[in-house]
């Protein structure tokens, strides 16, 4: 007779990590009394009418079935002619397009279908989190690029990624708006990055999700339309649109790549839901008053945080804002960790994201109403008392 063991787990599920936003959550879940958030990154704003319309039609009509793997046709030729629209990208919808179940898998299927394990990849430091476990699922590292705060803002330098470059590096994973910073990428300083990637052989892979929420007379450019033939544009419908649980997303990059993504796609999603996607045709390229109304509010929600909070930079696009804290000389977690205690606030600390944030917090404005107006006075109390 023998003894049964263990289910073996894989070694590389030892280097995976909750995220930051996950991790504090369960500290949440164990904090006793009232507590009010600004640190989760989810629309409180309901999906438009006429995109929940679209879906519940395409369900009464049966839309329930496999979908095409790269994509229903209609979707695809809606997300063309919408980075015609608002990219200037002109991409063939029926080779150069994939539709993804969110952004979050967009970019698992561009990394698993570049990398070979022992490859590193360039990552901004502070950088979105989320990003660094696929990345190691696939067996290659990540590799930090410290950013600086200049005028106000976090800036990527093409002197610090030069530093940080080895021949091992494939690929550079950039986020514009910048996911948690706040920065959204100039032209100029685009075309830097893409002039160094050029020169070290490396191909990008840039994360828009937040493309439609910029600021003060900025104006998202994607990577791509300066080095299309090295780009994998990853996008979703989730902040744009409000639909963070529709699980909708794409990626538009070169055919033969856009082939390996699809095997990928095809041995683990299989895509989003056909009457998801038929509404996600409808909101890329109908009405697009709703996402006017969207930057509206979180333009509003924004000054309203600067009015608030001292020691804010001011975000450029997106809808988190960075508190400069550094000259505190506390450690951002411990700020963070007695903001949750002692004042019943829930930020993220900047050294989540990586040791270029330290010093700093993330505050979310993705909420608004009496959660923002709440939590923006607690947080002010609180910073008057620790600093």
């Amino acid at each position: 007779m023998t003894t049964a063991g263990t289910i073996p787990i894989a070694g590389r599920v030892a280097d995976l990590r909750p995220t930051a936003v996950n991790s504090i959550l369960a500290e949440v879940r164990a904090t006793p009394g009232p507590l009010v958030s600004l640190m989760r990154g989810e629309p409180d704003l309901p999906t438009p009418p006429h995109i929940v319309e679209a879906a519940a039609k395409a369900l009464a009509a049966g839309r329930t079935m496999y979908p095409d793997n790269r994509g229903e046709p209609k979707l695809r030729a809606a997300i063309a002619e919408k980075l015609r629209r608002d990219n200037g990208l002109d991409y063939d919808p029926a080779t150069e397009i994939l539709v993804t179940t969110g952004g979050t898998f967009g970019i698992y299927a561009a990394l698993a279908a570049m990398l070979n394990p022992g490859d590193a990849v360039l990552v901004p430091d502070p950088v979105y989190d989320a990003y660094l476990s696929p990345i190691r699922l696939t067996g290659a590292i990540p590799v930090p690029v410290p950013a600086e705060i200049v005028d106000g803002r976090f800036v990527l330098t093409v002197a610090a990624l030069e530093a940080a470059w080895t021949p091992r590096c494939k690929a550079l994973l950039l986020n514009t708006p910048w996911n948690p910073t706040g920065t959204v990428f100039t032209r100029d300083e685009l075309a830097a990055i893409v002039a160094f990637c050029e020169q070290r052989d490396l191909s990008i892979v840039s994360d828009e999700i937040y493309e439609a929420i910029v600021y003060e007379g900025n104006e998202h450019i994607s990577p791509a339309s300066l080095y299309k033939h090295r780009t994998v544009l990853v996008n979703a419908l989730s902040k744009t649109y409000a639909m963070t649980g529709w699980r909708v997303g794409y990626v538009a990059a070169p055919p033969a790549f856009v082939r390996a993504m699809l095997l990928i796609l095809q041995q683990s999603s299989r895509g989003p839901a056909t009457f998801v996607q038929d509404a996600a045709a409808v909101a890329v390229v109908g009405p697009q008053d709703s996402v006017a109304a969207m930057r509206a509010e979180y333009t509003r929600r924004r000054s309203q945080v600067l009015a608030a909070l001292p020691h804010v930079l001011p975000p450029q696009g997106g809808f988190f804002a960075m508190l400069d804290l550094r000259e505190l000389r506390v450690p951002s977690d411990i700020i963070r960790r007695r903001l949750l205690a002692e004042f019943g606030v829930v930020v993220v600390h900047g050294a989540a994201y990586g040791p270029a944030g330290e010093g700093t917090l993330r505050v979310s404005f993705a909420s608004g109403g009496d959660v923002l107006e709440k939590g923006l006075a607690k947080l002010r109390e609180a910073l008057r008392v620790i600093g």
